[in-house]
């Protein structure tokens, strides 16, 4: 019997992507550009913990750009790298797939 098997590359894509907080940090970031710790963390309902984990993630992946200027206090800040604002398509797509097909119960 023949296994079936993913496309490598599609598969470690979607790995990436599909982490807990992953696409919605992305996102976050796709409309607000660049921005501080604080400011993602105040624009999402995550934990420091979470938020600092999936940002290291994203920083190996090549998707986030993570830049400390040396000032007093020091300031961090993190951007989409061009591999982080190839994903905008992707993202817009999934936005309008989900407005077209996705519907939300309302407690």
């Amino acid at each position: 019997m023949n296994e079936f098997q993913l496309c490598p590359r599609f598969e470690e894509a979607m790995k990436i992507i599909s982490q807990r907080w992953t696409g919605l940090i992305i996102y976050e970031m796709m409309h607000s550009g660049t921005q501080r710790f604080s400011e993602i963390e105040a624009s999402l309902p995550i934990s420091g913990r979470v938020l600092s984990e999936r940002l290291k993630d994203l920083e190996q992946a090549g998707i986030i750009r993570r830049e400390v200027f040396p000032e007093t206090p020091v300031r961090i800040e993190y951007s989409l790298t061009e591999k982080g604002q190839a994903l905008k398509p992707v993202l817009k797509s999934i936005e309008a797939w989900a407005f077209n097909w996705v519907t939300i119960d309302e407690k």
